[in-house]
């Protein structure tokens, strides 16, 4: 089997509500797509994560002037030689970023093709799967211009718990003052028995974050996600273990050279790589085994499309326990619930919550199909 063609698909378009996070607002949702066409007829899809600010063209051009020429021609089975070759040629540029969103994109789609050539998804090719399913939890709770706060975020919360959610992931980074009521009210809102986590997105230096982990004690907050910024590894390291509450991040952390010392330095609780950012299957599977070796927990990122949602799945599906036990603290999924016009579209709406679970696809490569007709439809032509 030999690679025929390597297109990258840039989707995206406007939101008819915007909403906000500590970083700024998000006005449009936008995918990169990555499509591998085979001599075998066999076509595999990937994605490159687009953070709610980042353009799509970047990872796109990464693909299109950078990749391409490499991947023409070769077998998609070599996909550890391609996946060093790819970041070997952007080393002098792109150790992090959307060099690095990019070879994601291409990886996840190598290992599509993989899985669909042999019928097999792509859980059974990394060894299989410890789990057949998978609690998820929701991620929203953006800002939306017009709505009062904490009670827009209550009622939001109260409409997952409806839903079937039995976990939480709240927007923090607004403030100290106002995080600080959001969480009790959410708290109390929906009860004792329901997880609730905390997303700052790098809102806050760390005696902000202490402060807030201290005075959300009572609230039982289960992890606060990205309190700081990635380059703030001593100030991360402060705030592990000053409460009950589990220090993570990562989705902004690439490659296993960039786990490296938040691993080996005990820096986190909960480490967050997100399979479309951190380096595809092909990296991420070296960062778990990893985080395994050091007994810390790892709970992907995850925040794309029905293609990157479908992937992570059958990444997640693959993550040992930390560590194996009878009763063991299990990875989750990031399920988002944020505006997103063509999520489920993209691929068949093939993948849903159901009793509270969502279930690994079966089917082979990512396990699920992609509908054409939606990146036409959202897809915007830039290598004309």
């Amino acid at each position: 089997m030999k690679i025929i063609d390597v297109i990258p698909h840039v989707l995206t378009i406007p939101l008819s509500e915007p909403f906000a996070f500590s970083q700024g607002w998000v006005e449009k949702r936008s995918s990169m797509i990555v499509e591998i066409v085979t001599d075998e007829g066999i076509t595999g899809w990937g994605e490159s994560l687009c953070h709610g600010l980042q353009p799509p063209e970047i990872a796109a051009s990464f693909v299109q002037f950078c990749f391409k020429d490499m991947l023409i021609g070769r077998d998609p089975f070599d996909v550890e030689v391609l996946w060093e070759e790819m970041y070997n040629r952007t080393r002098p540029f792109g150790q992090y970023g959307a060099a690095v969103n990019a070879i994601s994109g291409v990886d996840i789609a190598l290992w599509d093709a993989i899985g669909r050539f042999l019928n097999k998804p792509i859980h059974k090719l990394l060894g299989g799967a410890f789990r057949t399913d998978v609690v998820p939890y929701a991620t929203g709770f953006y800002r939306v211009k017009g709505k009062q706060y904490p009670q827009a975020g209550v009622e939001e919360a109260r409409q997952h718990v409806s839903n079937g959610f039995k976990a939480l992931k709240l927007k923090t980074g607004f403030g100290v003052d106002e995080d600080i009521e959001y969480v009790h009210s959410i708290r109390e809102a929906v009860g004792p028995d329901t997880i609730i986590m905390m997303d700052a997105n790098c809102g806050y230096n760390a005696a902000t974050a202490r402060r807030i982990l201290l005075e959300c004690q009572q609230a039982n907050v289960h992890f606060f996600e990205e309190p700081l910024a990635p380059e703030d590894m001593e100030g991360y390291k402060s705030l592990r273990n000053l409460t009950g509450t589990y220090i993570a991040s990562g989705e902004n952390i690439f490659g296993k050279t960039g786990y490296r010392q938040w691993i080996s330095g005990g820096v986190l609780d909960i480490l967050q790589p997100d399979l479309m950012s951190a380096g595809g299957f092909t990296e991420c599977k070296k960062i778990a085994a990893m985080a395994q070796a050091w007994n810390t927990m790892l709970v992907p990122h995850v925040w794309g499309s029905g293609i990157g949602l479908a992937a992570s799945l059958q990444f997640i599906a693959s993550l040992p326990p930390t560590p194996l036990s009878l009763n063991p603290q299990e990875p989750m999924l990031e399920y988002d619930q944020s505006a997103h016009p063509f999520r489920e579209d993209l691929i068949f709406h093939a993948i849903r919550m159901t009793e509270g679970r969502v279930k690994i696809p079966q089917k082979p490569g990512i396990g699920v199909e992609v509908n054409r007709d939606v990146i036409e439809a959202y897809g915007k032509n830039i290598f004309k």
